[in-house]
């Protein structure tokens, strides 16, 4: 008999072909479990319900035609007609009786499956597959029911009925609406599979695709404690994991919260059940994976990914019972994978909301959901009762979206939650939407009221914000299809990790300059000596410090750590084009206001001037910070074998500070030359000029740093502010600045070594641009946001060169 005769059809006997006889999921969970076992990717074994059971039950009572006439007058833009039209569907659905014949079949089905687990009444995972579902244009997540731990035949008839009415929810009538899918044409497949015990063990979503910005060399994977639908639902912050594709590696985790997990609880008349308990705090500040099994995920997404061709979004489940993974469910990447990368699109808060100015105002920080910015009327919905109250254009704020919500959120200008992550309804849906939402904000819906005026945005890194007020921001597309590579090398300056994806995809030939002071002043916020000297901190000190490094009884570790998926996160985004890592420059009043620091920095008069760079790394007092920042960057190198990061020494002043900073990295397992390690300096002050064929011997390269330089040279502090005479001749335009430059790339070439620039000159001066070009300088880097104008630039002298 042929599959589409069928009732049922067990995986076994389904493929990839078979979305229009078991919806999309049930045709991917078949395809997995008969092609991928032999790979190793373990699928629980179930089975799914037809297109054509479906069918038949829909004529049964003239099923088919009383949802016909209840839908002639329906408005999915009208909330509460919607909300009345489903209901009355879904009502009728479940009040109708199965088909004897398919009731039947399903109860065999579970018998055999039951059987073949040496189980009697298997607890079985019940859910909903519609056959337009998972298409490469439409996702179609959540839109649907699924329910866990069902047991027995009456209570698994139950369940399929309800998936059957699932069809019919507010969210799936909207959305189906909205990509122009008949109603009565799409039909619903019952998946039955065997439950993983992950109520005892950890479970979770993994993408083979970066979720915010569409960069395709990670696995993003989020993690919690038990059964997945927290996470799914945003109940739970989970734990997050990047693993870099090339070198399998984890190159990132941040430790979620998970304050519940969802369990098996007791039966209640005759039907089991779950419920959410609450975690242990110990518990929750460890990872909820080991490495070991982070890594098989990976390699799992990686062979999926492989044999469909495309970036995936899966579910996966560690059964507690017998220690094993499985994957759950499978289905196509949806919205970045279908990203024109030929199109650079940026939002930007316009330049009269200064990040100074703007701080104060921050009412609510969480992670990002893509990269827009959005403004509005706030409208706190705390419950679907309300959602009748919300207008379009408003912002939504409430503790995690609801699938019944999405007929609001299509509206919505943005959207804020209390709880949830990266992979949580409210951020897969608003991904779709292309709609800003920050997400774990643990305190929007107690900041925010109704009727405030507030701008989300995500357009600055991992972390999103929600500002008072209705700020202004500008919106910039540039297209990249037919930009002109020159010779000269392009490069880009960054310091935020969470902008090095994104930034990735913006036409460059590296990373000429990535500063650590970023990842430490955001990410870390410790003063390195305070963790090295931990058990000597006050009270006070070591209750911040405890805050932050929760999980870690080594503080150093947790030093080392960020530091290493800070800088690995940024190497990774531009593999395997050269990164170059700046060591730190902190001056002695920057690393004073980091926690505990003041104990530690002396106060200079001029810290311009003073303990910073190298002078920092070889000294006594500095050392063992120092020692810390090379084991980041060794972990960083062998650990996650990103041998594209290349290291630079600011600030030497001498051949011997060089010499002896050189000897304590190779003394740290940073030696120059081994494993094609480079070392290059920083060239701003005179006295690199001057001896460049001597630093030459001992470095690789130079980055000229053209704004120290100016100060230097001119005997002017940068830093100074007031002194508006001083302030006008502080220009890298300055013929003394530009005959050194000059002479650095000069010598440069005669010794046979690297050059390039760094500094902000070329951002601010195109004549400094063609001055570089005509000099022969290898390299320049630069801000992200000037790239594309300054690559035409130098392309535009290279041609009048020639």
């Amino acid at each position: 008999m042929r599959k589409k005769e069928n009732n049922i059809l067990f995986f076994n006997q389904i493929d990839k072909k078979d979305v229009a006889i078991v919806g999309g999921k049930n045709a991917s969970l078949g395809e997995m479990y008969r092609k991928l076992a032999k790979k190793g990717v373990l699928v629980p074994n179930g089975f799914a319900t037809t297109a054509r059971a479906y069918n038949n039950f829909l004529a049964t009572d003239g099923l088919r035609k009383r949802i016909k006439e209840i839908f002639k007058d329906l408005d999915t833009h009208n909330i509460e007609n919607l909300m009345e039209k489903g209901a009355q569907v879904r009502r009728l659905i479940l009040e109708a009786e199965l088909p004897e014949k398919l009731k039947e079949d399903i109860l065999r089905a579970y018998r055999k499956l039951s059987t073949q687990s040496g189980v009697e009444n298997l607890d079985v995972a019940v859910r909903s597959s519609a056959t337009a579902e998972d298409l490469p244009d439409a996702s179609f997540a959540g839109q649907q029911e699924t329910f866990l731990n069902i047991r027995g035949e009456r209570q698994l008839l139950e369940a399929v009925k309800k998936c059957l009415a699932s069809l019919f929810t507010n969210r799936a009538i909207s959305y189906r609406g909205d990509k122009g899918f008949s109603h009565l044409k799409t039909a619903l497949s019952v998946g039955v599979q065997k439950m993983v015990r992950a109520d005892l063990g950890s479970s979770g979503v993994m993408f083979t695709i970066d979720t915010e910005t569409g960069f395709q060399n990670v696995v993003l994977i989020n993690s919690i404690y038990g059964l997945g639908e927290n996470i799914v639902q945003g109940k739970v912050n989970p734990d997050e994991f990047y693993v870099f594709k090339p070198t399998r590696a984890i190159i990132a985790r941040r430790i979620g919260q998970k304050k519940i997990k969802m369990v098996y609880g007791p039966a209640k008349n005759g039907r089991a059940s779950v419920k959410n308990v609450s975690v242990a705090k110990a518990e929750r500040q460890k990872p909820s994976l080991t490495d070991k099994q982070i890594l098989q995920l990976a390699d799992w997404g990686a062979l999926i990914e492989k044999h469909y061709g495309r970036p995936m979004d899966m579910e996966w489940a560690l059964d507690g019972k017998d220690k094993k993974m499985y994957i759950v469910q499978a289905r196509p990447e949806t919205v970045q994978s279908r990203k024109d990368t030929n199109v650079i699109e940026e939002y930007k808060l316009n330049s009269a909301s200064s990040a100074d100015k703007r701080k104060k105002e921050i009412i609510a920080a969480g992670q990002s959901v893509g990269w827009k910015i959005g403004r509005g009327r706030a409208n706190k919905i705390m419950d679907v009762e309300q959602i009748k109250s919300f207008r379009p254009g408003e912002v939504l704020v409430t503790t995690m979206t609801d699938p019944d919500w999405e007929p609001i959120m299509k509206i919505a200008s943005a959207i804020v939650t209390d709880k949830g992550g990266r992979t949580c309804h409210a951020a897969i849906v608003s991904r779709e939407l292309g709609i800003p939402c920050v997400v774990g904000t643990e305190n929007a819906t107690k900041k925010i009221k109704s009727g405030d005026r507030v701008t989300v945005s995500c357009a600055e890194g991992e972390t999103g914000y929600v500002y008072a007020g209705e700020l202004d921001f500008e919106i910039k597309k540039t297209s990249v299809k037919n930009l002109q590579r020159p010779k000269t090398k392009i490069m880009m300056n960054i310091g935020d990790p969470g902008l090095a994806f994104q930034s990735s995809f913006i036409p460059n030939d590296g990373v000429g300059l990535a500063r650590l002071e970023f990842i430490i002043n955001n990410s870390i916020k410790i003063h390195p000596l305070a963790l090295t000297n931990y058990k000597q901190q006050d009270a006070k000190i070591k209750k911040k410090i405890d805050a932050l490094t929760f999980g870690y009884t080594d503080k150093k570790q947790f030093f080392v750590n960020e530091l290493a998926e800070g800088v690995a996160m940024i190497t990774a985004a531009f593999y395997p084009k050269d990164v170059i890592v700046r060591l730190s420059d902190f001056k002695t009043n920057e690393y004073a206001n980091l926690i505990g620091g003041e104990q530690y920095e002396p106060i200079e008069a001029n810290p311009m001037l003073g303990w910073r760079g190298a002078s920092r790394f070889y000294s006594e007092e500095f050392l063992p910070a120092f020692e810390m920042e090379c084991q980041a960057l060794k972990k960083v190198r062998n650990e996650m074998m990103l041998k594209n990061l290349k290291i630079m020494v600011p600030f030497c002043r001498t051949i011997e500070e060089g010499k002896r900073v050189l000897k304590i990295m190779a003394a740290n397992g940073l030696k120059r030359g081994k494993d094609n390690l480079e070392i290059y300096m920083m060239a701003e002050i005179p006295s690199n000029i001057i001896l460049a064929e001597k630093f030459a011997e001992i470095f690789d390269g130079f980055s000229i740093g053209s704004n120290d330089l100016t100060q230097l040279t001119l005997g002017i502090d940068r830093d100074s502010s007031g002194n508006f005479e001083v302030a006008g001749i502080s220009n890298e335009n300055n013929e003394a600045v530009k005959i050194l430059i000059k002479d650095l790339i000069k010598r440069a070439k005669k010794s046979k070594t690297k050059v390039g620039i760094c500094g902000q000159a070329p951002s601010d001066y195109p004549d400094f641009v063609k001055f570089l070009v005509k000099g022969g300088i290898d390299s320049i880097s630069l801000s992200s946001d000037t790239i594309i104008k300054t690559t035409q630039a130098v392309y535009d002298t290279e041609q009048k060169k020639k």
